[in-house]
């Protein structure tokens, strides 16, 4: 098996094509699919995501994926990348329209960006460029400046132990801006519209050996 089949995870919570294109920008040809086969065939697997928490835990269970994802990221190990709600529901909740059970595969909540009591009023959701500090070592960001500039676009935010953060970004406050467990790595913001730093990830990710 090449150490570079790429799947994206097809569970109807959008953007799944910008990730598809921001993959071949970087020689690779990701497959987008659902398929149980094509996913257990895979080397490597990518879930995006935009939308809510509760939604996304929906349409993995009613396409049967949750199954197949523990078996071949948590059993078989195989290295995983979790973007914006992708790496949310990861978390073992949210408290999205209600309180919604994730995947478990990290200890986090995700919970919403609260600003009532601040002196500054920020907007919510958190939209644009804004600063990724690296807090622990993470392998994706090989070769990329710290202090760099990423496109977010999210309401909710992670909340974790700080030994799986590793970067975090300031809105109002410190939160959770990627984390990695293992094989498994995630980031709050959008690689895939991040420029020339965003692709490094995705090259970075392209080129871990499945066997980390």
């Amino acid at each position: 098996m090449s150490d570079n089949k790429i799947v994206i995870i097809d569970y109807n919570m959008g953007n799944l094509r910008s990730v598809q294109k921001a993959f071949e920008k970087v020689g690779c040809s990701a497959i987008i699919s659902n398929d149980h086969d094509v996913i257990k065939s895979a080397s490597k697997i990518v879930l995006p995501g935009v939308g809510a928490y509760k939604d996304g835990m929906k349409h993995l269970n009613e396409l049967g994926l949750i199954s197949v994802l523990n078996e071949e990221i948590i059993r078989n190990k195989k290295p995983f990348l979790g973007v914006c709600l992708g790496m949310q529901l990861i978390s073992n909740k949210s408290y999205e329209n209600g309180e919604t059970d994730g995947l478990g595969w990290v200890d986090a909540e995700v919970i919403k960006f609260d600003f009532e009591n601040s002196k500054q009023k920020y907007k919510v959701p958190h939209v644009g460029w804004n600063t990724v500090s690296y807090k622990n070592a993470n392998i994706l960001f090989n070769n990329i400046e710290n202090s760099s500039d990423f496109y977010f676009v999210h309401s909710y935010h992670f909340i974790a132990n700080e030994d799986i953060v590793t970067s975090t970004t300031n809105y109002g406050f410190d939160f959770a801006s990627s984390v990695n467990k293992d094989n498994i790595f995630a980031f709050q913001f959008h690689p895939e519209k991040s420029q020339v730093v965003g692709l490094k990830i995705l090259e970075n990710f392209l080129n871990l050996k499945s066997n980390i």
